[in-house]
């Protein structure tokens, strides 16, 4: 509950001519002191009273790219079966508070209401509860109260398409690559033997216990595995835009690998990391990235761990020094470097530009895929 500006020169003037009347001996100001009290009591008892609204919230659709349309439905009903309401609420969507009038809402009755959020920026946008404000006639006390549940909109980043993705060293079963290294071969189930098959792919043993040629059948489990790092220090970024694009980068390299149905790990500077059969799990994480401190464990994961063949390095520092001791684990080291500078390191396929269209040009100029 909270005294408006009114509500509190009214409370300063009961006080005054009640203290005033008492002490001297006017009565006629100790009636108006007192209707003043009154009128803050009714106030009181006016905005205690708690509208029964019931509140439903949809959200269509609740993942967006940034600049699309996203649609938020709101129901409100009077659950009362004896009072009207006339309110105006209003719905909080991210940093916004966006005015829902309810006009002559019956006993019983219900209204609706719609507003688009807003999707010029990535990130995630929460929305609600609705807040209803309730005031007196006389405008002294206003008192707030929180309907319904709260809802989420995950705003992607914008996705440039990429025509070349990487093969990496290893092959799949369709044939990516012929650089096939030892050990890619592995053993997958046993079989009973056809006319043709090579005899050393007998298992002997076997054979022997169930009195029929079993051959051993093997596939290449290997595929090319991209790596994705992104560098999401602030200290990286001399303008915010840079690190928008460098997440439509991202976002573009996400999708372009699940096209081509190749493995992709997604990781960022401050530790957060994102890998699966889904493009949700790393479009919601590029939505909810942020500036953030860097883990000191992300770069010694990516070199003792080696996740992939290719790794691509997204930042805006031209200081490449965080990913130069990478070289050794990683065949394929890719660079974009959003800014003005344009840096050079050995082995390291260097991509200056500013932004996530002249990324996606740049990268499919790289004669290497």
């Amino acid at each position: 509950m909270r005294l408006t500006a009114r509500g509190a020169g009214l409370c300063a003037a009961a006080a005054a001519l009640l203290g005033v009347g008492l002490v001297f001996g006017y009565p006629h100001l100790v009636v108006l002191g007192t209707a003043c009290v009154a009128a803050l009591v009714f106030a009181v008892a006016y905005v205690w009273w708690r509208p029964q609204l019931t509140v439903a919230r949809a959200v269509e659709p609740d993942r967006v790219m940034r600049g699309e349309s996203s649609t938020v439905t709101l129901r409100v009903g009077n659950a009362s079966r004896m009072r009207g309401a006339t309110l105006v609420a209003h719905d909080r969507c991210g940093a916004a508070s966006i005015p829902v009038p309810l006009l002559r809402l019956k006993a019983g009755g219900e209204t609706t209401a719609q507003y688009q959020v807003p999707t010029a920026r990535r990130g995630v946008v929460a929305i609600g509860p609705l807040r209803v404000v309730r005031r007196d006639p006389l405008g002294l006390l206003a008192l707030a109260r929180g309907y319904g549940g709260t809802a989420q909109v995950w705003v992607y980043p914008r996705v440039h398409r990429l025509s070349a993705v990487p093969t990496g060293i290893t092959r799949s079963l369709d044939g990516r690559d012929d650089r096939v290294p030892h050990g890619t071969i592995t053993f997958d189930t046993l079989r009973e033997y056809v006319v043709g098959d090579e005899l050393r792919r007998v298992h002997w043993r076997t054979s022997a216990k169930v009195g029929e040629l079993m051959v051993r059948e093997q596939l290449d489990t290997s595929l090319p595995r991209l790596v994705v790092l992104l560098d999401d220090r602030r200290a990286s970024y001399a303008d915010p835009e840079r690190f928008e694009a460098a997440c439509e980068a991202a976002a573009s390299l996400v999708m372009a690998a699940f096209r081509e149905e190749l493995p992709i790990a997604l990781r960022l500077l401050s530790g957060a990391h994102a890998s699966g059969s889904s493009t949700r799990d790393y479009l919601d994480l590029l939505a909810e990235s942020d500036f953030s401190a860097m883990s000191e464990t992300t770069i010694s994961t990516l070199r003792t761990q080696r996740l992939g063949d290719t790794l691509v390095y997204l930042t805006g520092d031209p200081d490449l020094s965080q990913v130069s001791t990478l070289r050794t684990a990683y065949p394929t080291l890719v660079a974009g470097v959003f800014g003005d500078a344009t840096p050079a390191l050995e082995r390291v396929v260097v991509l200056a530009v500013r932004d996530g269209e002249e990324f996606a040009a740049a990268w499919d100029g790289v004669q290497a895929w």
